[in-house]
């Protein structure tokens, strides 16, 4: 990769380095695995950016890289570290207007998520990032009516699981 390349691929990977937080946060449960996908998925980038041909939005492009590699990685690794997780790590702000329903509503939800498998991970992530179904589609490989049909029923699933 020549030199104009890495300077385009380091901008975009830092102007678009939230998605790739956003799936570690998906598949991790403590900063060290954070991290250590973080690297996995920035790895994954940096190897497939020279096929990458510009027929998607980068930001698409990187979902896809991101998600199949978090999702190879689950799948390889079952193996589960003693380590102590995110929600264990409370930083709240003590002022007595503080209102954490909100905060313990995505709690909730992220633990729902996590009892998804890996795919309807993947495909409540992009739902929440407000993507169209034709930008899942795209990035989960496969067809738009399969992303609606798979989105109703975990929606199903995740009202199981909040309401039981």
């Amino acid at each position: 990769m020549d030199s104009t390349n890495r300077v385009e691929f380091v901008s975009l990977l830092e102007k678009h380095q939230n998605i790739v937080h956003k799936v570690c946060r998906l598949y991790t449960n403590n900063y060290d695995a954070h991290n250590d996908l973080f690297q996995e998925i920035t790895i994954q980038l940096w190897k497939a950016f020279p096929k990458f041909r510009g027929d998607a939005k980068f930001s698409t492009w990187m979902y896809r890289i991101g998600l199949n590699t978090a999702i190879t990685l689950y799948r390889k690794s079952k193996r589960r570290i003693a380590t102590q997780e995110f929600d264990a790590v409370e930083f709240k702000i003590s002022a007595e207007e503080y209102d954490d329903t909100e905060e313990q509503q995505l709690k909730l939800l992220y633990q729902a998520v996590h009892q998804l498998n890996d795919i309807d991970k993947a495909l409540v992530f992009l739902y929440l990032e407000e993507k169209n179904y034709t930008e899942i589609s795209e990035t989960l490989g496969i067809t738009e009516v399969n992303a609606r049909v798979k989105m109703n029923r975990v929606k199903t699933k995740l009202r199981t699981i909040l309401n039981p």
